[in-house]
């Protein structure tokens, strides 16, 4: 009997449509000959909708006329199964629309990929494929993540980071502190967002109060850190759980400015065609948008074999320590002219899965789906095997003050 899959995407994030990319590009690979696939979108109010157009690219076009065409559900755990139930559910209509064994989210950004949405897979006992409520928060949060790798002896930039009503009640304050102890150049970045949105660098004193403003826009926690001069960026990918994980080939993106802006990274020339379908059974993935494959970069990148190692260890290293599961893309900053690596920041859920970083290792994108559904089950029986009850008699005889025996007014 074939797995059933919902592949979960869009949802309340400034990277919204980057998840649709990626959602409609993975279930593309997905062999059906092992899965049946069940697209389902969330929506910017966090509504989860199924449909027949739901897992069709240019339906996106319109997402009124999408919505008004599918079917909106709520997810009901029912007798070890999650069932796709409709919402709101019409008299003497069937209520049960399908029902998934595993999710598979496939989101970027705040409220979805922050833990946000694996608390609520998780809550309902819905197995799914990535990192669990802990490391996507964790990995979301950059100066939670930064904090945790500097205590494991991975090298990491020093940084500031600061609160919107900080900011708001003394920002010359704020700006002095950070020329002190940092000076200029400085990268500015919310704390929580990817996909370079908000991000940008600050040469002077106007251009830093520019750079925190702007970030403030989007997120209420800002980190600030040294610009690295010289600079050469390097991204690895890694598969694997807590126990067993392994390192792709890295990549050396190429970016016509100084930060790789939101179109460099999914946008492009606009030139880029659909990838090609998987075999055994997976049918081609649309065309239009290839994501983060559409970005220039050098594969291999352009290193040494030593640093090259050293990238791909320390990679699989910040994995396992952060309890990462599936896949996660994690980027690296190098100065070239000391030779210097720091981990910059970890993608639980990047763009395209980054399959072009295993293609080279002869790991196939439905091959690579497949190996993340498996570490998912994987993290699914080992919880079956975990004791979340404790037998007591502590409620019995418990008398509380009348404050907690009802509301009297």
């Amino acid at each position: 009997m074939k797995i059933k899959v919902g592949v979960l995407f869009g949802g309340k994030s400034v990277e919204h449509e980057i998840s649709v990319i990626s959602a409609i590009q993975a279930m593309g690979y997905l062999n059906r000959d092992k899965y049946d696939v069940i697209p389902i979108y969330i929506t910017k109010n966090n509504e989860f909708y199924v449909g027949e157009d739901i897992g069709k690219i240019e339906a996106y076009t319109d997402i009124n006329t999408l919505i008004k065409n599918s079917q909106r559900i709520i997810m009901v755990n029912e007798g070890g199964k999650t069932q796709l139930i409709k919402y709101p559910q019409k008299m003497f209509s069937k209520g049960v629309v399908d029902y998934i064994d595993i999710a598979f989210p496939v989101v970027h950004g705040t409220n979805v990929e922050d833990g946000t949405l694996q608390g609520y897979l998780k809550m309902f006992n819905i197995p799914y494929v990535g990192c669990d409520v802990l490391s996507s928060a964790v990995g979301m949060d950059k100066y939670v993540m930064k904090t945790v790798l500097k205590d494991n002896g991975i090298p990491v930039l020093d940084c500031k980071c600061y609160t919107a009503n900080l900011y708001d009640e003394d920002s010359e304050k704020i700006v002095d502190e950070i020329e002190k102890a940092i000076g200029y150049p400085v990268i500015v970045k919310p704390v929580n967002l990817g996909s370079s949105i908000g991000i940008s660098k600050a040469e002077n004193r106007a251009e830093l109060f520019d750079s925190l403003d702007t970030a403030f826009h989007y997120a209420t926690k800002v980190l600030v850190e040294a610009a690295v001069q010289n600079l050469k960026e390097i991204n690895c990918s890694v598969l694997g759980d807590y126990e067993t994980a392994e390192a792709s080939e890295c990549e050396e993106p190429v970016s016509s400015d100084k930060i790789l802006t939101f179109a460099e990274k999914y946008i492009g020339d606009g030139s880029a065609k659909g990838a090609k379908g998987a075999k055994s059974g997976a049918k081609s993935s649309p065309s239009g948008s290839k994501g983060m494959a559409t970005l220039k970069r050098k594969i291999p990148a352009e290193i040494t074999p030593e640093q090259r190692e050293e990238v791909r260890t320390m990679a699989v290293k910040a994995f396992k320590c952060l309890g990462c599961n599936g896949v996660s893309r994690i980027d690296f900053m190098m100065d070239t002219a000391s030779g210097k690596i720091w981990l910059n920041e970890i993608n639980t859920i990047p763009g395209s899965l980054s399959f072009y970083l295993w293609e080279p290792l002869g790991v196939k994108y439905s091959e690579l789906l497949d190996k993340m559904i498996s570490y998912a089950l994987k993290r699914e029986r080992e919880d079956e095997n975990i004791t979340y009850t404790f037998d007591s008699n502590v409620l019995q005889g418990v008398k509380l003050g009348n404050g907690a025996k009802g509301t009297k007014r």
